[in-house]
């Protein structure tokens, strides 16, 4: 073998992600980007060109959501090609026209043809973003051409705010371009293109000269089309490289690099994340974004921490791995999170406070760096602009309720009137132990704030009061002033500290909290049997966790696509618009309604219920407040939930599935043991009694009559053994069909016993049979002519398993309240493995030479002993033999 042969082959992780993505093709519909730098650069006349192209190659085309702008060259593009009538919603006075997502899902052309994929949709759609209009047609396996400028991916956007001023408002997630089949640039020069603006074939000329001053100036445009044309080659270069790395041709791959960059809601961690993203993009690297929450941070208002969840939610829009840490230091919590996931890199942002604060308390960035280690760090400059209108800021931390305050002020003055009203001669020393003691109480009850005042004030308090000359601040004793400087800087640190172990505490209580609801709910779910005791299960956990309503929605077995509430919380109702939103959650598979991005005026939250067998159904959650439905560590949550509820649908659909294949084993079973033994047990019969019949037919007249009287008696027996097969068939179908009817009377067990073998004297001429009754036997409550049946197959059975000179046995007796009847040979016996599975239908014994059967007799006997309440068992006899008891009560 060559040596590197193994050197060509593509490795395992290059072939699983070309199968994934060759899988995913299959699966949805293909997505093919028509990118510009700028409106005006033709983007929809090339999708449209190139639409004609495929409608003439034969394939279905439709129109559905189009912009032509009154440009009558685009509009000649779209004479002859079936359109879609648009959506019209009212907003403000004013009806405007959206893509008809439900009829191009009906219509389900080939291709769709899906103009301005930034736009953001009228209020009433279901979705608020178009590019979330073309995922689910794509889920629907339609093929979509679209329309985009470069500015509008998120990545991008903020880079072209600072190119151009303009701030960007609608943007994509930059995964669609990474998902897209085929990215086509339309490209013109800036030149071209501002001429075109200027004969007002792209804005009417009063917003054309508006334009070109604001936006569509010649610098501008060379950098966006300097950006697009990068953006596609680094596209291109993607494409290359999983060509080659597929086809294990040999080139230089870049080092695995992971990038690690930290949200804390400042107006610049938006920028931040997205300079994170390129570089990861560039490096093409896995990237993290963490939010460490500190003591101080833990009490941000509710405004502040919106805007962080915003942030993790870009992030992850982006393709970052999000997680929220809580930690006393926010460095110490980077460093640490970097270390064990392996991270290469740290993005940071360049301090933007005063030098002068930078001075009483080191950046964070600095500390980063001292603490990085190995690992680089990146610090990204921004220029210091302005929130937008209608952001909200960083919120300073709130300063707590003046009652917290005025406690610890009373705290302090009751220390000090200690000694005034109790011990008048109490020491300095002891004094400022006094003091010590209110500000940890301060600490533990109100927090750090609280405690540093305290602290501030004990220490003027002793000092006014206390310390010579008293009733005034001025010290006498410079000796003093270390002691004023310790007090107040152990009052601090109390105060730090305490402020610390509370968050913490605080931390591991919601954490014990959330652990403790998944432990619950998971040991429910363990135990759950059906479908049934999940929803309960999940009514009881996840209701009382979160302190929410919530509905569970089970496919409607009537229609396939639709749900219905299978359990809902007390008091709460579904209407048409809420179920529309289960429905749609449940065929995407995607989460909808308050929270998301997808039909979010519902009023809960819908998580659809799945695994990569099925989806299993939809939860729908009523959170208590709304920003609960955005709040990370509730999407969390619910989604562990989520997950929990669906392997347990998954692992009570499978146990149906098996336990159903198990039952149609069996009937496989009985219906070969059917066919076997009726084949058998009706052809030989058959056989003998169309012999012995057709001989007499044919040759009466030259048969003696012993002869004849042969064959009528053959013919008999014959037919006798198929009337008793028949009837053990229909016995057994009465049996299982529960149909068998017991009509219980006194009956002597000497009549039983006489009856039986009355019927089988016959067999039993050259027989010894004896007979063992106890004395003073009462009379039982049974059935006459069904026990007399049992007894028959069990004399029957015996017969057949024993030598023809061989004793034959039938004794009954008394045991307690019940009867015992047994039939005793001595045949070779029953070898052990087949005593539990004798009395089962079908199933057959070793057949003794000359002797015939269809595994129906003792089976039938067990089912009319068990009608009587009764047992039947049988065992082995010392000395070789079976014994088979009969145990009936002898009162019912």
């Amino acid at each position: 073998m060559h040596p590197d042969h193994d050197r060509q082959r593509p490795s395992p992780e290059a072939m699983l992600r070309a199968a994934q993505a060759e899988e995913r093709q299959h699966r949805r519909g293909q997505l093919t980007i028509f990118l510009g730098y700028a409106a005006g650069v033709g983007k929809t006349y090339a999708m449209l060109e190139t639409a004609r192209q495929r409608l003439a190659e034969g394939r279905e085309v439709v129109a559905a959501y189009v912009e032509a702008h009154g440009r009558e060259a685009t509009e000649a593009l779209l004479e002859g090609m079936e359109t879609l009538p648009k959506a019209r919603y009212p907003h403000q006075g004013v009806e405007l026209a959206e893509l008809d997502l439900d009829a191009a899902l009906d219509r389900r052309p080939e291709l769709a043809l899906v103009d301005e994929l930034a736009h953001t949709n009228a209020p009433g759609c279901r979705h608020q973003k178009r590019w979330q209009d073309i995922e689910e047609l794509l889920a629907a396996g339609i093929d979509v051409y679209t329309t985009v400028n470069i500015q509008h991916f998120e990545s991008a956007s903020d880079i072209v705010t600072q190119i151009t001023g303009v701030p960007i408002r609608e943007t994509v997630p930059d995964s669609l371009l990474d998902q897209a089949t085929e990215v086509m640039l339309v490209d013109i020069p800036p030149e071209a293109l501002l001429q075109r603006l200027r004969q007002g074939k792209v804005y009417v000329p009063e917003q054309a000269s508006q334009a070109i001053r604001q936006f569509f100036r010649p610098g501008n445009l060379l950098a966006l089309r300097e950006l697009a044309l990068r953006r596609t080659a680094a596209r291109v270069d993607d494409d290359m490289r999983t060509y080659m790395e597929t086809r294990a041709i040999a080139g230089p791959w870049p080092v695995a690099e992971r990038l690690l960059v930290c949200a804390g809601g400042s107006p610049y961690s938006e920028r931040l994340i997205r300079a994170t993203k390129r570089l990861a993009d560039e490096l093409k690297a896995q990237w993290f974004t963490v939010y460490v929450e500190t003591p101080r941070l833990a009490k941000e208002q509710q405004e502040n921490r919106q805007r962080v969840w915003r942030d993790l939610r870009l992030a992850e829009s982006l393709g970052a791995e999000v997680a929220t840490i809580t930690a006393p230091s926010v460095p110490g919590a980077i460093i640490d999170y970097a270390v064990r996931h392996n991270v290469t890199r740290l993005v940071v942002g360049k301090p933007a406070k005063p030098r002068w604060r930078e001075l009483l308390r080191p950046p964070i960035v600095d500390r980063i760096i001292r603490l990085s280690g190995s690992i680089q760090v990146h610090v990204v400059s921004f220029q210091p602009a302005p929130p937008p209108a209608g952001t909200v800021g960083r919120i300073r931390p709130g300063i707590g309720s003046w009652t917290d305050y005025l406690v610890s002020l009373a705290l302090v003055a009751v220390v000090t009137a200690l000694p005034f009203l109790f011990w008048r001669d109490i020491s300095p020393t002891n004094q400022i132990m006094g003091y010590l003691l209110a500000v940890v109480l301060a600490a533990v009850r109100f927090g750090r704030k609280p405690a540093i005042l305290t602290a501030l004030f004990g220490v003027m308090a002793f000092d006014f009061f206390f310390v010579s000359p008293r009733w005034s601040f001025t010290v006498a004793d410079t000796e003093y002033l270390i002691t004023f400087f310790g007090l107040f800087t152990v009052g601090l640190v109390i105060s730090t500290l305490m402020a610390e172990t509370k968050m913490r505490a605080e931390a591991l209580r919601e954490r014990e909290l959330q652990t403790e609801s998944l432990y619950y709910l998971s040991r429910d779910l363990a135990v759950a049997i059906d479908t049934t005791s999940i929803l309960e299960a999940v009514r009881k956990n996840v209701g009382e966790a979160l302190e929410a309503h919530l509905a569970v929605l089970v496919p409607d077995p009537e229609a396939s696509e639709r749900v219905r509430i299978a359990a809902a919380s007390e008091g709460l109702t579904l209407d048409a618009k809420e179920m529309a939103v289960a429905d749609w959650a449940f065929r995407n598979r995607r989460p909808a309604g308050n929270g998301t991005e997808t039909l979010r005026s519902a009023q809960l939250l819908y998580l659809p219920l799945y695994t990569a067998i099925r989806t299993f159904g939809v939860l729908g959650v009523s959170l208590a407040a709304t920003a609960d439905f955005f709040s990370p560590h509730h999407r969390r949550l619910l989604d562990a939930f989520a997950a929990q509820i669906s392997l347990a649908m998954e692992r009570v659909d499978l146990a149906r599935q098996a336990e159903q294949a198990q039952v149609l084993e069996a009937r496989e079973s009985l219906e070969r043991a059917l066919l076997n033994s009726v084949s058998h047990d009706l052809r030989t019969p058959l056989v003998t009694i169309i012999g012995a019949l057709s001989s007499l037919h044919g040759e009466a007249l030259s048969l003696s009559e012993p002869k004849k009287r042969d064959l009528l008696r053959c013919a008999w027996d014959e037919a006798d053994r198929l009337n008793r097969f028949v009837g053990n068939l229909l016995d057994m179908t009465r049996l299982e069909a529960g149909e068998l009817r017991i009509n219980r009377e006194p009956c002597d067990v000497q009549d039983l016993i006489g009856s039986a073998l009355t019927i089988l004297d016959r067999k039993l001429a050259d027989r010894d049979v004896s007979v063992q009754l106890a004395e003073n036997l009462p009379l039982v409550e049974m059935d006459m002519v069904l026990m007399t049946q049992v007894l028959v197959n069990l004399i029957d059975n015996g017969l057949k398993y024993s030598a023809a000179d061989s004793p034959l046995e039938i004794a009954a007796r008394l045991d307690g309240d019940h009867l015992l009847l047994e039939v005793r040979d001595r045949g070779p016996g029953v070898e052990e493995q087949h005593l539990s599975r004798m009395f089962e239908k079908f199933y057959r014994l070793p057949v003794p030479e000359g002797a015939s059967g269809t595994g129906l007799g003792l089976s039938i006997c067990k089912g009319i002993v068990e009608a009587h309440h009764g047992t039947v068992y049988a065992v082995n006899r010392a000395g070789g033999g079976l014994r088979v008891v009969c145990r009936l009560p002898v009162q019912p």
